[in-house]
C-alpha cells in the first residue's frame, strides 16, 4: 500500500473523495488541502497545504506567511502570495488571492520542503512596511514572528536601514516600535 502524502490536493483525490474521508475522520483540512489525520501541523505542512496544485513560483507572504510560521491563527482575509520581480504576476482568477510582484534579497525566503515562503524577519518588515493600517493584529503577528525567527526590533530596524531605496522606511520603523512596545517620545 502506498502511503498518502502530508497533503492532499486535487491531483491525489477529487475533492468529493477529500470531503467523505473528512466526513469519516481519516482527513483534515488545512489551507486548500486535506491532511491525514495522523500528520502534525508544522510551518512546512502549512505552506504545502496553501501552495499545493498551485504556481511553483509562487512565495507566500505577509499574513499568509506568519499563518504559516504559526505566529497567527488563520488570517481572515484570503491569500497573500508573491513573485520574484521580473516574474509575470497573472490576476488569480480567485478574488480572495492576492498576488503581488516583489524584490527578494539574498535571505528573504525560506524553502519548506518543495515551496517558499518569507522568512519571519522579511514578513514582519513586509508587514510594518506594507500594511494600509498597522493595528493590534498587525503587532501581535510581528511579535509572534521575532518569537518564532529570534529576532528583535533592533535587527528589524539595522535590516530595514541596510537596504537602499526602500518605500516606507521611517513610517515601518514606527510600526515596529510600537508593536515592540517602545516609545521613542
Amino acid at each position: 500500500m502506498t502511503p498518502l502524502p502530508p497533503v492532499l490536493g486535487s491531483a491525489d483525490l477529487p475533492l468529493a473523495e477529500r470531503m467523505a474521508a473528512r466526513l469519516d475522520g481519516e482527513l483534515y483540512a488545512l489551507g486548500s488541502g486535506h491532511c491525514p489525520i495522523d500528520e502534525p501541523s508544522s510551518p512546512a505542512l502549512r505552506l504545502a497545504a496553501i501552495l499545493t496544485d498551485r504556481s511553483p513560483a509562487l512565495v507566500a507572504e505577509l499574513s499568509t506567511a506568519a499563518w504559516v510560521w504559526t505566529a497567527i491563527a488563520p488570517p481572515a482575509r484570503g491569500l497573500e502570495l508573491c513573485v520574484p520581480s521580473g516574474t509575470r504576476a497573472h490576476r488569480a482568477a480567485d478574488p480572495e488571492i492576492v498576488v503581488r510582484e516583489v524584490v527578494h534579497h539574498p535571505g528573504d525566503v525560506a524553502l519548506l520542503g518543495h515551496h517558499r515562503v518569507t522568512t519571519p524577519m522579511r514578513t514582519a518588515l513586509d508587514l510594518a512596511r506594507v500594511r494600509i493600517r498597522f493595528e493590534q493584529a498587525e503587532c501581535i503577528a510581528v511579535r509572534g514572528l521575532a518569537a518564532v525567527g529570534g529576532f528583535d526590533r533592533d535587527a528589524c530596524v539595522a535590516a530595514l536601514r541596510a537596504r537602499r531605496n526602500l518605500p516606507g522606511r521611517t513610517e515601518a520603523i514606527r510600526r515596529l516600535n510600537e508593536a515592540f512596545g517602545i516609545s521613542l517620545r
